[in-house]
């Protein structure tokens, strides 16, 4: 965080040296009066002038993006960033690299750490929930289809011998979009089970069907 203490005759005087010196606007920065000024004796004996500290306020989201940035360059060396805002508070930062299967790792795990990461730093001082997806060249949606073909696949499965699919362990926005590919599906239901971060989705009968059954 980039901050100055600066003195002046008055709070406005001291405010605006500071300003000039952080090259900043008034509504980038945060001021706390450290000093009031005080007349002096016929006007400057004992006289003091106002001490304020000026602090420029961070973005988190930017602070979060070159977070991320720091990181991916330290790990493949030609890493870039992307940052599109969708709207209500939340953003995806897509990482351009040729060295794509290093932060992705075993199933987007390297990829999942690093999104937990990124929103932890991003949340700490802000004022409301922000919420970042982090991807690397799409790779979010290339697991997003595979991850639906593999539910309806699962629900063949179980239409066709009638027994529960339990599915691999995953993070919950991935069990979310195995629950919303099924989610109408006429045959079959879906629940997660076990805890984190070892929970997965269970694909079953629906009930009526179980009845049938017997």
């Amino acid at each position: 965080m980039k901050e100055v203490t600066v003195s002046g005759k008055s709070v406005d005087e001291a405010l605006a040296l500071a300003l000039d010196r952080l090259r900043v606007a008034r509504d980038q920065v945060d001021v706390e009066v450290l000093e009031e000024p005080k007349k002096g004796l016929f006007g400057f004996i004992g006289s003091r002038p106002a001490t304020i500290r000026v602090a420029v306020k961070t973005d988190p989201v930017q602070e979060a993006a070159d977070y991320l940035l720091n990181i991916a360059r330290k790990i493949t060396g030609d890493a870039s960033i992307d940052v599109q805002e969708l709207g209500g508070r939340e953003y995806v930062f897509n990482i351009k690299t040729s060295k794509q299967a290093i932060l992705i790792g075993k199933k987007g795990q390297t990829l999942n750490a690093l999104q937990y990461l990124v929103n932890l730093l991003c949340n700490q001082h802000a004022q409301h929930r922000i919420r970042i997806v982090v991807d690397v060249e799409d790779y979010r949606q290339r697991r997003k289809e595979a991850l639906e073909n593999l539910a309806h696949r699962s629900a063949e499965r179980v239409e066709r011998t009638r027994h529960a699919v339990k599915l691999e362990a995953m993070p919950s926005f991935e069990r979310k979009i195995v629950h919303n590919a099924l989610l109408n599906h006429p045959s079959v239901t879906t629940r997660s089970v076990g805890e984190e971060p070892n929970r997965s989705v269970v694909i079953d009968l629906k009930e009526a069907l179980k009845d049938e059954k017997n």
